[in-house]
């Protein structure tokens, strides 16, 4: 069975407390470089897997996108999505990322923003993803860094009084599943070193435009002033990339 924490009353509502939750892409810490690396949609076929509150789809559909799908596991996050897209025709569906099933170069551009390091083989969904593109279409997607992921504790060292002293790195080569926290719940996540994101991207038809790890931006560290350790460590890591021909 697909990990679904989102569906979780509890988690959902501490999901919800968040400043990306509360105030849309403008409080994502990395929403100013990702925005930098995504295609132009005027006209477009979309898709977004794990769509989550909607934000991308929105954004894609104000961007002149022609057709814009969503698709997440969670039904929680479907029925936000559609309450914050209401008045915009986005189609959104409940299914696991694993499971999507589309025609092939059905779309023109995949988008994903923080899901893949909950799925366990990325090597199946990309070749999906490689399938449902049309050749040149493009695919840019986001996920936790895996500095960020190969300890499941993911979080800093402290000296006696509590400060941070440095982010720690351990069991970096040793990839596969990882029993984290996130928001007072226990989550599944699954670590990859930097090489094996790259070439499962290459190996599945793709070519790499960019890679980003980027840093909140100073109207976000201006608003959010707690995230100015996000500047020591990268917490994700963006690749945009081209389908083959």
């Amino acid at each position: 069975m697909k990990q679904n924490k989102y569906d979780d009353n509890d988690f959902f509502e501490s999901y919800g407390k968040m400043p990306r939750s509360i105030d849309g892409l403008n409080s994502a810490g990395e929403w100013s470089v990702l925005q930098k690396m995504l295609p132009d949609f005027l006209n477009k076929n979309v898709l977004d897997l794990g769509c989550g509150y909607g934000w991308h789809c929105i954004y894609a559909k104000q961007q002149g996108a022609k057709n814009v799908t969503g698709v997440d596991l969670s039904k929680k996050m479907i029925d936000k999505a559609i309450e914050n897209s209401k008045k915009l025709a986005i189609n959104y569906i409940q299914t696991a990322i694993e499971d999507i099933n589309f025609k092939s170069e059905e779309f023109d551009i995949v988008i994903s923003s923080l899901a893949f390091h909950y799925l366990k083989d990325l090597k199946p969904v990309f070749n999906k993803i490689n399938k449902t593109l049309k050749k040149g279409g493009s695919f840019i997607f986001s996920m936790e860094h895996p500095s960020f992921t190969s300890k499941p504790e993911q979080d800093w060292f402290l000296d006696k009084d509590g400060n941070r002293i440095h982010w720690p790195i351990d069991n970096y080569q040793d990839e596969g599943e990882r029993k984290t926290h996130f928001l007072g719940h226990e989550v599944i996540k699954y670590h990859r070193t930097l090489e094996t994101i790259i070439n499962t991207v290459i190996k599945s038809g793709f070519d790499i435009q960019e890679i980003s790890e980027p840093k909140p931006s100073e109207l976000v560290l201006k608003k959010y002033p707690e995230m100015k350790d996000e500047m020591r460590r990268p917490i994700f890591i963006i690749i945009s990339a081209i389908k083959n021909n």
